[in-house]
C-alpha cells in the first residue's frame, strides 16, 4: 500500500526508532534559510522509492505535528501541508536524488521559530525510516536604535525609552553614564508587545529625583544577536528643582563656537579699516620729510614791518604745513648771540 496523505505519517512513526541528528539554524526576519537535512553515506536515490517529510510540533498540542512540506513517491512535485508555508517552503527533486533531502525556507517571519523535524523513509525497505534530523531555527531582527525623550516637569525626573521591530524579547536596562553604572531595576517600568508584523516594541519609562546633573542612557539588548543598542545622544540635565536645563553634551562645540567667530569677525573688520584708512591718507595727504634748513618750502616773503630782518634767525622758524610764525623747533636754525660764521 502507498501512503497518499502526509496524514499518514503518523502511523508509520509509530514504533520506529532512528538515531536523530540535531542541527541548529540562526536566521534574520526576511531572509532566506537552508535547513540542512542531508543522507550521511553520499548514497543516490531513486525519486519514486522516497518518501519525504518535514514537519513540526504544533503550539500548545503534545505530540500532534503539523507536516510543512512532504514529497511522496510517484509524484512529481512536493506538497505542502500548512498554509503558512505554502509557496515559502521548497524541497529540490535533483538533489533528493543524490541524498540532500534539505528543506529551503523564504521569507522567513518570527513564527518560523520552531524545531523543524526531515525524515526520509525508502518504499524498497518497507517504509524503514532512514534519516531523521530535527534543526532546530532561531529567528532575529535588529531592534532600531533606542531614543530617550524627557525629563517631564515633575517632583522627580520621568524618562522614556522607545525601540522597535526587535526580535526576540529584548532585556531592557537603564545606564548612569557618569560611570556606566546600571541604574536599579526598581526606578523602570518597561513594556514589550508584539506588533502585527511579530515583531517586539518597546517603551521603558525611568523615574528618579532630582540632582544638579542627570547624565542616563537606555540600552536595549538583543540577547540572540549578542549585540546591546545604546541611546545614541546623551541625555545630561543640570538644574535645581524649580529650574531644568538640557544640556546635551555632543553640543558643547556648538556653544563655544559663535563667541569665537564673532571676536574673530571684529578682528577682520578693525583691520580692514585700518588698511583703508591709512590708504586714503596715503594717496590724500602730501608727503612730508626733513632734508635740511635749506631745503624748506618756499614761503611768500612778507613785506613791511614783518619783512624778514637779515640776521633774525626766528623769522625762518615756520611749523610744517601752516602759514604762520612758527615756534622754536629742531628744524630752526640754532640761535647764536655771537657773530655769524
Amino acid at each position: 500500500m502507498r501512503p497518499r496523505s502526509p496524514g499518514l505519517l503518523l502511523l508509520l512513526l509509530c514504533g520506529l526508532r532512528a538515531e536523530i541528528q540535531e542541527e541548529e539554524v540562526r536566521a534574520m526576519v526576511g531572509s532566506d534559510v537552508w535547513l540542512s537535512c542531508i543522507y550521511p553515506k553520499g548514497n543516490s536515490f531513486d525519486l519514486n522509492d522516497l518518501y519525504v517529510y518535514w514537519q513540526i510540533s504544533v503550539p500548545g498540542k503534545r505530540n500532534t505535528n503539523s507536516v510543512v512540506t512532504y514529497y511522496l513517491s510517484g509524484n512529481s512535485s512536493a506538497g505542502h501541508g500548512d498554509n503558512h508555508y505554502k509557496g515559502r517552503a521548497r524541497l529540490s527533486l535533483d538533489g533528493m536524488k543524490q541524498g540532500n533531502f534539505s528543506l529551503h525556507l523564504h521569507n522567513v517571519t518570527p513564527q518560523d521559530e520552531q524545531k523543524f523535524n526531515c525524515l526520509v523513509f525508502r518504499k524498497s525497505l518497507e517504509l524503514e525510516k532512514i534519516l531523521e534530523v530535527t534543526v532546530t531555527l532561531n529567528v532575529a531582527a535588529n531592534y532600531s536604535m533606542p531614543v530617550v525623550s524627557g525629563p517631564s516637569q515633575d517632583e522627580e525626573f520621568i524618562f522614556t525609552c522607545t525601540s522597535t521591530n526587535g526580535y526576540p524579547r529584548p532585556n531592557v536596562y537603564w545606564i548612569n553614564k557618569t560611570d556606566n553604572s546600571l541604574l536599579d531595576d526598581t526606578l523602570q517600568n518597561s513594556t514589550v508587545s508584539l506588533n502585527a508584523q511579530g515583531l517586539y516594541n518597546v517603551v521603558s519609562v525611568l523615574r528618579i529625583g532630582r540632582s544638579p546633573t542627570v547624565d542616563v542612557g537606555c540600552c536595549i539588548e538583543n540577547v540572540l544577536l549578542h549585540q546591546n543598542l545604546t541611546s545614541g545622544q546623551t541625555e545630561m540635565f543640570t538644574g535645581t528643582k524649580d529650574s531644568i536645563t538640557e544640556d546635551p553634551m555632543d553640543d558643547t562645540q556648538d556653544v563655544v563656537k559663535p563667541p569665537v567667530l564673532s571676536v574673530l569677525a571684529v578682528l577682520v573688520v578693525a583691520v580692514a579699516v585700518a588698511v583703508a584708512t591709512g590708504w586714503l591718507c596715503r594717496s590724500r595727504c602730501p608727503s612730508r620729510s626733513y632734508a635740511g634748513a635749506q631745503a624748506a618750502r618756499p614761503e611768500l616773503e612778507p613785506t613791511g614791518q614783518f619783512a624778514r630782518r637779515e640776521g633774525d634767525p626766528w623769522r625762518n622758524c615756520r611749523s610744517p604745513g601752516s602759514g604762520e610764525l612758527g615756534t622754536p623747533l629742531s628744524l630752526c636754525p640754532p640761535f647764536h648771540t655771537g657773530a655769524t660764521r
